[in-house]
């Protein structure tokens, strides 16, 4: 009677030994969707396209299509169709193959397809899915406040205005799904394609500073179960702040006399994976921290991050390795403040309207204009790594060739591309944000 009890509870631990090999061998279910990572196989690369004569856009992105197009299907959304058939014409000017191309009219389409289109999704059943995030345009409400003192009345009429434009552009992952015959997996949590980070296995990279600035009213608790619930992820790491030079909304005080304008803190500028075990992160060199002081507030922010990402676990529990990418040599050019800029003036210089009262320069003042510049806006598709070139403008070459190093040895079978993408930095984007992945169908 005494050998029972023994042979009972060796019973009940095989049992549940054996209850737990059947659990993880058949992991999640297979109409979960998830994110896959961004090194994983795509079936096409998205773009966005807009009406554009000055700022310059159009080069860069006609030189990245001829480097996709042999890679991977490129799809482009426009806003109407008579914007998308001025595009063609000139796709075809340029001697750009229209027929690699797949075009689709999606109203309400921005350029910046990364932040408001679809976050495309996959599960084990062979489906496509999307996850799809409220849009209030890049937080604009609680800029607004901020350039009018608070003064709701004015807040209210500026969102009124645009009220019908921007509950266009925050339909357009929709639309995207409906063309693909996607599901959708809608939240009410505000963010942006530019601000996902992960890792495929079930971590997910955000930032502090965009995520509470788009999401004044929700909480910590109930905004992590969201982005579990609709990118299939169960371990969150929050960093802090972005890039100095990736400010909210256009145009801001940086610190001094140093302006710029984007996005208050994407995850595409200055942190990502390499791999499922391995995190970029943008870094500034101690030695030159003390160049200029917005070196000096990245290297401080960077540095607050790495802690984070040092101490961080993956899903598994697991350390990460952190890798530093050094950003490029501080790019800043001198402009004027005017009372007004023509719509055909190609220039850099700002109006003074497009500033915030507490940050507003004088009338004819001279600041120092700074773009989002960054080697860590750069996109992974088939057999490609598509990396930003800042040598054109004095940033060392010794610096991007350890940067291609870097690449090479992470992503060691693609081929890393590089492409001048200044005129989209100066508007506070980049490669990655001009950009948006469809991945292959899992079977």
């Amino acid at each position: 009677m005494k050998m029972i009890k023994p042979i009972q509870q060796i019973f009940q631990l095989a049992t549940m030994v054996s209850s737990l090999m059947i659990f993880f061998s058949c992991g999640k279910p297979k109409d979960q969707f998830h994110m896959p990572a961004e090194w994983e196989q795509h079936d096409a690369v998205w773009l966005g396209w807009e009406k554009d004569t000055i700022r310059g856009y159009y080069p860069p992105i006609i030189k990245a299509i001829n480097t996709l197009t042999p890679n991977v299907k490129v799809k482009m959304a426009f806003n109407s169709d008579s914007l998308m058939q001025v595009a063609k014409h000139y796709l075809i000017a340029q001697k750009v193959d229209t027929a690699n191309i797949r075009f689709y009219v999606m109203p309400g389409d921005r350029y910046w397809i990364r932040d408001h289109g679809a976050a495309f999704l996959t599960n084990g059943k062979g489906e496509l899915g999307v996850a799809d995030f409220a849009w209030n345009s890049y937080g604009r409400p609680g800029f607004l406040k901020e350039k009018y003192n608070g003064n709701m009345d004015s807040v209210q009429k500026y969102l009124d205005k645009y009220k019908v434009y921007t509950k266009k552009t925050g339909s357009v992952d929709s639309l995207m799904a409906v063309a693909e015959g996607a599901k959708v997996l809608k939240t009410d949590v505000v963010h942006e394609g530019g601000a996902i980070e992960v890792n495929g296995k079930g971590t997910l990279i955000l930032c502090e500073a965009t995520v509470f600035e788009r999401n004044p009213d929700l909480k910590k608790e109930y905004i992590e179960s969201e982005f579990k619930r609709v990118l299939g992820v169960s371990k969150i790491i929050w960093t802090k702040k972005g890039l100095a030079d990736d400010p909210l909304h256009f145009f801001r005080k940086i610190t001094g006399n140093y302006y710029g304008g984007g996005t208050g803190g994407h995850t595409d500028e200055f942190v990502r994976f390499a791999n499922a075990t391995t995190i970029l992160l943008a870094w500034v060199e101690e030695s030159e921290k003390d160049n200029n002081p917005v070196n000096q507030m990245n290297y401080e922010r960077m540095c607050e991050n790495l802690k984070i990402l040092e101490s961080a676990t993956d899903q598994d529990g697991k350390p990460f390795t952190i890798v530093k990418v050094p950003l490029p040599d501080f790019i800043f050019k001198k402009v004027a403040v005017r009372k007004k800029i023509e719509d055909n003036e190609v220039t850099l210089d700002i109006e003074l309207d497009g500033f915030i009262p507490s940050e507003t320069p004088k009338l004819g003042d001279s600041i120092l204009r700074v773009p989002a510049a960054s080697y860590m806006n750069y996109l992974v598709t088939n057999g490609l790594v598509m990396l930003p070139t800042y040598t054109a403008m004095g940033s060392s070459k010794e610096k991007e060739e350890r940067v291609e190093k870097i690449f090479k040895e992470y992503f060691p079978d693609r081929k890393v591309v590089f492409i001048d993408m200044m005129p989209q930095n100066w508007e506070g984007g980049g490669l990655h944000c001009s950009t948006q992945q469809q991945p292959v169908k899992s079977k």
